[in-house]
Formats: structure tokens, sequence, C-alpha cells
């Protein structure tokens, strides 16, 4: 009966180095030791200060392998014969004995925009889509053990996100007054966050933003989706003037009516309604008219 191992590293945890003063101090007294020891070997004629000198040479490469540099927002994973012994996260001088393995990984933040992607929104239509993503490494530990490459990991789940969240949306007019991709580009950009956090969160990375930045119709229906966008631009427009229209001719009519300016039958009052409304409504000036009879001529 075979034992079971966890897939992934438990996360993160501190270890592995020590600072560097310390054994920096040593090297040079192990680097100065030679030149004392073969100088004796050289006066008294015994051989052992020569062998000493010898083994404090190779002491001094062997602590002097030991050493390594952490720069700010960097860590240092430290290893043994494969066995995870810690990150180290101290900025400065290092040291560890030298048969452990170090590896170093950056956690600094990351700004990162997508290739721009064709896909389909939420009724079917074809758009071309991009958006800028920024993510650090927050779990040194899951960044090099729980996948392959994290970086390349991190670039194929934007895409993969971007493509899942996407369809969930329209471009725009939605249903219902639905959010849309056009309209509500921050909330797309939430869910989009969030998706992708869920995604990435086994490579120990943080997604501290996302932000559309290319959206626009494919070019095969780009025209005509222009052309709808102008119709239905060219249809608001004509609501708003008739519904001014309107209103200004019923309070016109009101106004004469208490001011008992003149009195009309339906008939001549349907008829000054409907040049009223001809004259608001219509895309040229008006034209005046010399009415030289009567009112009812």
């Amino acid at each position: 009966m075979t034992d079971d191992r966890a897939i992934h590293v438990t996360g993160e945890r501190p270890g592995g180095g020590i600072g560097g003063g310390l054994m920096l101090l040593l090297l040079l007294l192990l680097a100065a030791a030679p030149v004392f020891l073969f100088g004796r070997a050289e006066a008294t004629g015994v051989y052992a200060y020569a062998i000493l000198g010898i083994m404090s040479v190779v002491a001094a490469v062997l602590v002097l392998l030991g050493f390594y540099m952490i720069q700010p927002n960097t860590a240092v994973v430290i290893t043994l014969f494969g066995d995870y012994r810690g990150s180290d996260r101290t900025p400065g001088l290092r040291w560890v004995p030298f048969w452990y393995i170090r590896k170093k990984i950056s956690l600094r933040v990351r700004n990162v925009t997508s290739e721009m992607l064709k896909v389909n929104d939420k009724r079917g239509n074809p758009i071309e889509i991009a958006a800028n993503v920024v993510w650090r490494v927050s779990d040194s530990a899951q960044a090099l053990f729980d996948v392959e490459d994290y970086n390349s990991f991190v670039n194929i789940q934007i895409e993969t996100a971007l493509r899942e969240v996407t369809r969930h949306y329209a471009y725009d007019h939605g249903e219902d007054d639905e959010p849309t991709l056009r309209a509500d580009a921050e909330r797309v950009g939430e869910q989009l966050r969030g998706d992708l956090q869920e995604r990435v969160a086994v490579a120990g990375v943080t997604i501290d933003e996302c932000h559309l930045m290319h959206l626009a119709y494919a070019p095969e229906i780009a025209g005509a989706m222009l052309r709808r966008q102008q119709a239905e631009a060219v249809i608001a427009a004509r609501k708003t003037i008739v519904a001014g229209a309107v209103f200004m001719v019923e309070n016109a009519l009101q106004m004469l009516s208490e001011r008992d300016v003149i009195h009309l039958d339906e008939e001549r009052k349907a008829a000054m309604v409907s040049n009223l409304l001809v004259v608001l409504c219509a895309d040229r000036d008006a034209q005046p008219v010399l009415n030289t009879g009567t009112l009812y001529g």
C-alpha cells in the first residue's frame, strides 16, 4: 500500500540563511591564515604548517561559496538535496553552507498587457479585447515548486480569464439595463481580477489590478455596428425632439386658453397642433407664410 504525498508545497516559510557579517570576518581570517602558516613552514621546516595553510585556503573558498546578496523585494528559496528549507527575504549580505541550493525570485510588482484577443461577447458578436494586469509573487515557494514556469502560467491564465469573463457581457446595449463591456469597464475589470486571482492562487501570485486596455468590434462587423449606433443615435435624438415639441405645443395651447387670446374648435386646434409639430420637428428651418385673409378663410 503506497503512501499518497501532497501535490503542493505547504507554502512559504522563513528560514535558511544567516547574516553574512560574521562569516565575512571568518573569511578574512581564513584568507590571512595561509600567509602566516606558509611563512612558519618555510622558517621552521615543519610541513604541518603548510598542510594547515592549504586547509585554510580550501576552507576560505568553501566559506566564500556560501555568500549571496538579497536586494529589496527579492526572496531566495533555499533547498537541501531537493528538500525545501525556507525562503530568505532579509536584504543584504547573507550566508548558507555551500551545499545549499539558492534560487532568487523577484517579489516586485509586474505590469503586463495581454495580447489583443478576438472573442465573442454574450450576444455572439466578434470583438477585439485586451487587458492590463498588475501582479506580483506573494509566495515564493509556491511560485517555484507548484508550477513549471510561473511567468508563463500567469500569462496563459490572463488570456483564459479574459475569454471567460468576456462571454458573460454584451459589448454594449445590454438587456434590462444589464452591465456591458463598454459602459461598465470598471465592473468588468473587478470580475476579471477576482476570476484571475482564483486561477493563479496555486502559483503563489497576487493580482492587484485589472483594467481593459482595448475594446472594439472585430473589423468584419465594425462597419455594420457603426451604422447601427448611428441609427440608434438618430432615433434617440428624434425621440427627444418629439417629446420637446409635444411639451411646447401643449404649453402653447394651455397659455392661449388661459389668456383667452383665441377660441379654436377641435378641428382647427388639431390643425394648429399638426402645423406646430411639423415646424418644431422638421430638419429644416420653417418658411414664413403671410395670411392675407380671415382667420378661417
